[in-house]
């Protein structure tokens, strides 16, 4: 036998004689574990883990977007099953703070399976000290929570266009 048998990822699987499923191999069996094992380890960081055990593109809860225009910065935070009065936002030192808890509706005793998010969020963007805390403004619509932040004036004149020229 030689090293490259140990490996299952990079062969073609044989065509199995027997209509059932074959058992894992019990090196992809270990490397599956590790991986679920440091999913565990990490989900509370506040840390996208990637594309791993859990099936979704981040673990990271809630999901949020940034955007920037000369005048303002917004941000977009999706917060399903939440009402406004859940959650708590923050704008201190140039960083915008996102906290709230999700309760869930049933007993633990009542689950037999989920998938869903309960328990605190903590969510932390840093947004520079050139926004104006009196003007920011947040909404909320059916779960979505969207924050605007205007900048001020000298953030605004610091922007300055250049201008590309062709390099012939």
């Amino acid at each position: 036998m030689s090293v490259r048998d140990l490996i299952p990822w990079g062969r073609s699987p044989s065509p199995s004689p027997t209509p059932y499923r074959k058992p894992d191999h019990p090196f992809l069996s270990l490397h599956r574990e590790v991986n679920r094992l440091f999913d565990d380890v990490f989900r509370g960081f506040d840390m996208p883990v990637g594309l791993g055990a859990f099936g979704g593109p981040d673990t990271v809860w809630p999901t949020m977007e940034v955007s920037e225009t000369d005048k303002d910065i917004t941000i977009t935070a999706e917060v399903p099953g939440l009402d406004e009065k859940d959650i708590e936002v923050l704008l201190d030192g140039g960083v915008l703070t996102l906290r709230g808890e999700k309760r869930s509706e049933t007993e633990d005793k009542d689950r037999h399976f989920t998938e869903r998010y309960y328990g605190r969020f903590e969510r932390r963007v840093a947004v520079g000290p050139d926004v104006e805390q009196d003007n920011a403004r947040a909404s909320f619509k059916n779960g979505v929570l969207v924050i605007r932040l205007p900048k001020t004036e000298r953030a605004q004149s610091k922007t300055r266009r250049i201008a590309i020229n062709s390099a012939h």
